[in-house]
């Protein structure tokens, strides 16, 4: 099975629809964060229409509160991302993706880890780090941090589960670059036949 890609930080109805376009196969929308890509409810639930239907949609959070948590699972994600401990049914409609930076342990309630160190600031991976999470791991791994369509390849090559791009796709803070973001899948994609 190939890469899986995600465009994250999606904040316009236009670049879901680009992200698809593309090939990509889920898109992020950042929710109750201070992030420039941070979208209200009412924005992500357009971008989430935006989308096709074979579209993965992910509602990405730190947020440590119930309420906003519950406003988030009411737009119906495939999967949301979240850094905070929050305790979730284990009979649920979405997947759990917990953030994971270098030094932590691999959660044991989750789907899928994203490592992520960056959290959308353009940070490099830790190279290291994660070619052994994603030797080690028994659920999937996602990388994340400082990827662009230039270094994508080096990523793809530790064979993680996903790749996860913000800002190195991106013209300015929350508006994706077309040519980025075709760039980035097409050499993401190659990379992944040639592994």
């Amino acid at each position: 099975m190939g890469i899986r890609i995600k465009i994250c930080g999606i904040t316009r109805p236009e670049d879901a629809r680009l992200a698809d376009r593309a090939g990509a196969d889920a898109i992020g929308v950042v929710l109750f964060s201070d992030s420039p890509r941070s979208v209200s409810v009412a924005q992500a639930s357009d971008i989430f229409r935006a989308a096709g239907p074979y579209m993965g949609r992910v509602c990405v959070s730190h947020t440590s509160s119930p309420g906003e948590l519950r406003e988030i699972l009411a737009l119906q994600p495939t999967a949301i991302q979240i850094s905070h401990p929050h305790i979730l049914p284990a009979s649920r409609p979405y997947q759990v993706i917990r953030v994971i930076r270098p030094g932590d342990p691999i959660p044991s309630a989750a789907d899928a880890v994203i490592v992520d160190a960056s959290m959308g600031r353009g940070v490099i991976y830790d190279h290291e780090y994660s070619k052994t999470i994603i030797s080690m791991s028994k659920i999937p791994v996602i990388l994340a941090g400082g990827l662009t369509p230039e270094n994508i390849r080096d990523a793809v090559r530790l064979r993680p589960y996903a790749v996860d791009v913000a800002s190195g796709v991106e013209s300015s803070p929350g508006i994706k670059d077309a040519e980025k973001v075709m760039a980035f899948v097409k050499n993401a994609r190659e990379a992944s036949h040639a592994a």
